[in-house]
C-alpha cells in the first residue's frame, strides 16, 4: 500500500520539488498551503508557477497552520508529515513578530495537540528547521579554543567592523564549520522560531511513539524559487535587482557568508529522512560545508548574466542578520549517507539559465529597506 504524506507549505518552493519527487516514487501526496502572496503573487491560483507545478497531481488544501480545523482536515489519513509551512525572513521576523509566532510557533503547536489527543495514523514527523538557529556560530580562538560568539553590537558595526569578536580573544577568530552540537542561540525571531519548532517536535513525538526528523537546511536556491519575495533569498534578490537594471546593494562589506545549497539536494537529504528508519530521532544539518561570500555571489550572478549590473558595497547592515555560517556535514554523512552534489558554480549556471526564462518581476526590494529603516532595524 503506498504511503500517505502530508506536506505543509507543499506549495513553496522545497515543498512542491519535494511533493513532485515523492509522486515519482509513488507516494501519494497531500499539500496544505496557503499560498501566501508574498511567495506566490497577488492571484497565486493562476499565476504561480509553483502552484501550478502540484496541480492535479497532489490533493491540495488551501487552509493555513493556524487554522485547527484545517489541520484536522489535512493530517486524516496521512502516514508521514513533512512541515516545510512557515513564513520566513530574519528581517522581517524582527518587527512582524506576532505573524511568526503565530504561524511558526502555534501552528506547530496545533498540529502537535492533534497529535496528541486524536486518533490518527502519524508514524514520522520531519521538520524543516534552519540554520539560523546557530546564531553567529562556531569559531576557534587561539588563546580559549572553540568559542560561540554572542550576536555583534551595532556600535562596532556602526563603526565598519563587522567580524564577530569574543571577550577575552585578542587574536582573530577562526571560523570553523557548525555541527549539530554546537551551540543553538538565534539572534533573530525567525531564527528563534525554528528553534522552538524543532524541539517541540523532537521532545513530543517520541512520547507519542511518531518518529521525528529535524532537517537544519542552510540557505536553499534554485530553478522555481520565488522572485517576487523581497525578503529572503539572495541570490532571487539580486537576479530581480539585475533583471530590473538597478544596483545590487550589498550589505555590510561583503564579505559575509552562507551556505548555499541546491534544491535538488535538499530534496535527495528530506526523502532520506523520510525513508530511512536510520534518520529516526535524529536532527541533521543539510548544506554543502563550504562558505560562499556575498561579493562572489553577486560576480557570479552578474557574469552568468552576461549583465553590466554597478555592484554597491554600502557597509549598511540588518539588525539580526548573522556574519557568517556552513554546514559540518559529517553527521548526515555517516548516518544516512547524505552527500551534495552540486557544487556553487554549477547551481548557479543551472539557477541563471532558469531565471532568464522567466518574465522580470518588479524590484520591490528598496520597500522591504524602507520597511526596516522606519523601525531602527536597518543601519
Amino acid at each position: 500500500m503506498k504511503k500517505r504524506i502530508l506536506i505543509t507549505g507543499g506549495a513553496g518552493f522545497i515543498g512542491s520539488n519535494l511533493a513532485l519527487k515523492l509522486l515519482a516514487k509513488g507516494y501519494e501526496i497531500t499539500v496544505l498551503d496557503n499560498l501566501s502572496p508574498q511567495i506566490h503573487g497577488e492571484d497565486p491560483e493562476n499565476t504561480s508557477e509553483l502552484f501550478k507545478s502540484i496541480l492535479n497531481k497532489v490533493t491540495f488544501i488551501k487552509g493555513t497552520v493556524t487554522s485547527k480545523a484545517d489541520w484536522e482536515e489535512a493530517i486524516n489519513g496521512q502516514d508521514i508529515i513533512v512541515h516545510f509551512a512557515a513564513e520566513t525572513g530574519t528581517g522581517q521576523s524582527m518587527y512582524e513578530i506576532r505573524k511568526y509566532i503565530d504561524v511558526n510557533i502555534n501552528g506547530t503547536a496545533i498540529m502537535l495537540d492533534i497529535l496528541a489527543n486524536q486518533t490518527h495514523q502519524i508514524k514520522k514527523v520531519v521538520i524543516a528547521s534552519s540554520r539560523s538557529i546557530y546564531g553567529e556560530g562556531k569559531y576557534l580562538s587561539e588563546e580559549l579554543g572553540m568559542v560561540y560568539p554572542k550576536h555583534r553590537k551595532s556600535e562596532d558595526m556602526d563603526g565598519g567592523n563587522f567580524e564577530v569578536t569574543y571577550p577575552g580573544c585578542t587574536q582573530p577568530l577562526q571560523l570553523q564549520a557548525t555541527d549539530e552540537e554546537s551551540k543553538i542561540h538565534p539572534s533573530s525571531v525567525y531564527g528563534i522560531t525554528k528553534q522552538n519548532q524543532e524541539q517541540m517536535i523532537m521532545t513530543v513525538c517520541p512520547t507519542l511513539g511518531i518518529a521525528p526528523v529535524a532537517f537544519r537546511y542552510q540557505n536553499v536556491y534554485g530553478p522555481g524559487q520565488s522572485l517576487k519575495n523581497p525578503y529572503t533569498g539572495i541570490l532571487s534578490i539580486f537576479s530581480t535587482q539585475i533583471k530590473n537594471g538597478n544596483d545590487i546593494n550589498i550589505f555590510e562589506d561583503g564579505e559575509e557568508t552562507r551556505d548555499f545549497v541546491f534544491i535538488d539536494d535538499v530534496v535527495d537529504a528530506t526523502i532520506l529522512g523520510i525513508e530511512d528508519e536510520r534518520a529516526n530521532g535524529e536532527v541533521f544539518n543539510v548544506g554543502t560545508g563550504v562558505a560562499t561570500n556575498v561579493i562572489t555571489v553577486a560576480n557570479s550572478l552578474i557574469n552568468n548574466y552576461g549583465a553590466n549590473t554597478p555592484v554597491n558595497i554600502s557597509g549598511n547592515y540588518r539588525v539580526g542578520d548573522i556574519r557568517h555560517n556552513f554546514a559540518d556535514l559529517s553527521k548526515i554523512k555517516q548516518k544516512i549517507g547524505f552527500e551534495p552534489k552540486f557544487t556553487f558554480e554549477a547551481g548557479i549556471k543551472l539557477f541563471t539559465a532558469w531565471v532568464n526564462e522567466q518574465k522580470v518581476e518588479s524590484d520591490n526590494y528598496e520597500q522591504s529597506i524602507e520597511e526596516m529603516k522606519k523601525r531602527g532595524l536597518y543601519k
